[in-house]
C-alpha cells in the first residue's frame, strides 16, 4: 500500500478542517512527527494534536488485518511513552473487500477500543461540491452513486483549477483510484474533456500518457502521473521551507531534488520541528 499510503496521508494532512472532522471526528491544529520507540511497526501512519492538546492517532488500511486491535494497542502505549499521554486513535478503512476487523480487545483485567471508520460508508456529495481539490479527490473513495458521474466530476473540477495545480491533482486522483479500480474509467473520461491536453503537453507525463493511451491500459497513465506526484511534492517541500527558514539556497534545492519518495516524505514530517535548514537536510 506504499504508495496509496502516501498520496493518502498527503491529501489528509491538507483537508479542510470540517472534513478532517468527519472522517475522524476531530479536529487536528498540527502533526506530528511519528518515529516511535519499541514498536514492531515502528512508524504509525498519522499523529496529530487538536487545539485542546488531544493527540490523535490515524492509521490507513486498505485491507483487512486480523490482529488489527493487537497492533493498535502497541502502537497506543508506544505514543504514550513518548508523548506522556494517550491518543484518541482511529483506523480508516480504504479498501475494497468488506470490513472484518474488530475495533476491541478484551482480557481478564483488560478492555481497549479504537474508532474503526469505514471511508465507503461517507457520502461523497459534500466533497464534490467543496471547492477544494483535495476534498474533491479523496471523494473517490467514498461512498459513490453513479461512478462514471462522479469520476467526471472531479475531472471538471481538476479541468477547472490552476494549471499547476492539475498535474498533482490527477497524480492523486489516479493512484487513490487504483483502491477502486477506476483507472480505466478515468481515462476514459479524460478523452473527453480538454484537461487531456495540458497532460499531453507535460514534458513528463506527457509520454507515459500516450503509452498508456497506446497499450490500452492504465498502467501508463498511472506511472507518469506517479512521477507528477512526486515532482509536485518536491516543489511543495521546497516551498515549506521557504516558508519555515526564508530563501532556499541552491545547495538546499539540489539536496531536495535528489531526495526518493520515502526520503522526501521523511523531510515533509521534520519540518516545523527542525531547528534549522542543515538539521533538517543533513
Amino acid at each position: 500500500m506504499h504508495e496509496y499510503d502516501i498520496t493518502l496521508k498527503s491529501i489528509l494532512t491538507r483537508l479542510a478542517g470540517s472534513v478532517l472532522v468527519e472522517l475522524t471526528g476531530f479536529r487536528v491544529e498540527r502533526w506530528h512527527n511519528v518515529e516511535l520507540p519499541s514498536v514492531r511497526h515502528r512508524r504509525a501512519d498519522m499523529l496529530g494534536e487538536t487545539a485542546q492538546g488531544r493527540l490523535v492517532h490515524i492509521e490507513l488500511q486498505s485491507a483487512n488485518q486480523a490482529g488489527m486491535a493487537l497492533r493498535m494497542l502497541e502502537y497506543s502505549l508506544a505514543i504514550h511513552r513518548k508523548f506522556h499521554s494517550f491518543p484518541e486513535q482511529v483506523v480508516l478503512y480504504v479498501g475494497n473487500a468488506p470490513m472484518r476487523m474488530k475495533n476491541r480487545l478484551a482480557a481478564p483485567r483488560l478492555s481497549f477500543e479504537y474508532r474503526l471508520v469505514d471511508i465507503r460508508q461517507l457520502d461523497s456529495e459534500p466533497l464534490l461540491a467543496s471547492g477544494s481539490l483535495e476534498d474533491n479527490v479523496i471523494a473517490v473513495l467514498m461512498r459513490l452513486g453513479n461512478e462514471a458521474a462522479t469520476v467526471k466530476k472531479i475531472l471538471a473540477k481538476i479541468a477547472a483549477s490552476k494549471r499547476a495545480e492539475r498535474a498533482t491533482a490527477l497524480a492523486e486522483l489516479m493512484i487513490l483510484a487504483g483502491l477502486r479500480k477506476l483507472g480505466t474509467t478515468i481515462i476514459r473520461e479524460m478523452e473527453q474533456m480538454p484537461i487531456l491536453d495540458d497532460i499531453m503537453d507535460h514534458d513528463v507525463l506527457g509520454p507515459e500518457r500516450r503509452r498508456g493511451i497506446a497499450l490500452g491500459r492504465a498502467e501508463g497513465l498511472a506511472e507518469g502521473l506517479a512521477k507528477g506526484l512526486a515532482e509536485g511534492e518536491r516543489r511543495a517541500v521546497l516551498r515549506l521551507i521557504g516558508k519555515r527558514f526564508g530563501s532556499v539556497p541552491e545547495w538546499a534545492t539540489q539536496r531536495v531534488d535528489a531526495l526518493s519518495a520515502s526520503d522526501l516524505e521523511q523531510v515533509e514530517l521534520r519540518i516545523l520541528d527542525a531547528p534549522s535548514l542543515e538539521d533538517l537536510l543533513g
